[in-house]
């Protein structure tokens, strides 16, 4: 009967023996105070004190902090202006403002004879043709886009060349066409 007990009591006995183990920790560890009639002794004056050895100095040398937020975009393009700068050119008998937009870009600076042609893409969709101007730039042609400085309208993409028709007017007021053939340079 008594292991019975025992058994169902296990827990509860187990809590009281932990119980019993922390309050006697508890009371061993606190030290007895010194009685409080021993006359307390003046403090002894300091015969010599010693003298400090050396003042710390450091041997690193202390560098100015860098200024914050001092970028200096001066030198830097401005990535939001136009690649291209359109100059509005007076109606006073010139072009109108509509060629003289088309002739800001490098494409409409050189005549197109000057122009070489370098390479052609046929059987697709849309013919295209690459073609350098003389300081060595290339672009692109399609059939319709414009090329050199008397507005040069492409108007076939072969794989013998390309043809390329300007319009202009002579000296009578008659608008005259002339077909200029760029073709791919001989093989040598």
């Amino acid at each position: 009967m008594i292991k019975k007990l025992l058994r169902k009591n296990s827990r509860f006995l187990l809590y009281g023996v932990v119980l019993t183990g922390a309050l006697f920790i508890a009371a061993c560890g606190n030290s007895p105070q010194p009685p409080a009639s021993a006359p307390a002794q003046p403090p002894t004056p300091a015969a010599v004190q010693p003298k400090p050895v050396q003042k710390q100095v450091s041997s690193a040398v202390s560098l100015a902090a860098p200024p914050v937020n001092t970028f200096d975009f001066s030198t830097k393009k401005d990535p939001f202006k136009p690649f291209v700068v359109v100059k509005a050119v007076p109606k006073n008998g010139q072009e109108s403002s509509k060629h003289s937009s088309r002739n800001s870009l490098p494409i409409h600076s050189f005549a197109v004879s000057e122009f070489k042609l370098i390479g052609i893409i046929t059987g697709g969709r849309d013919e295209r043709a690459m073609v350098t101007d003389p300081a060595g730039k290339g672009y692109v042609l399609k059939v319709g886009m414009l090329i050199g400085r008397n507005n040069g309208r492409v108007v076939s993409i072969t794989s013998g060349g390309v043809d390329v028709v300007e319009q202009f007017r002579d000296d009578n007021g008659r608008v005259r066409k002339e077909t200029i053939k760029l073709t791919l340079p001989r093989k040598q």
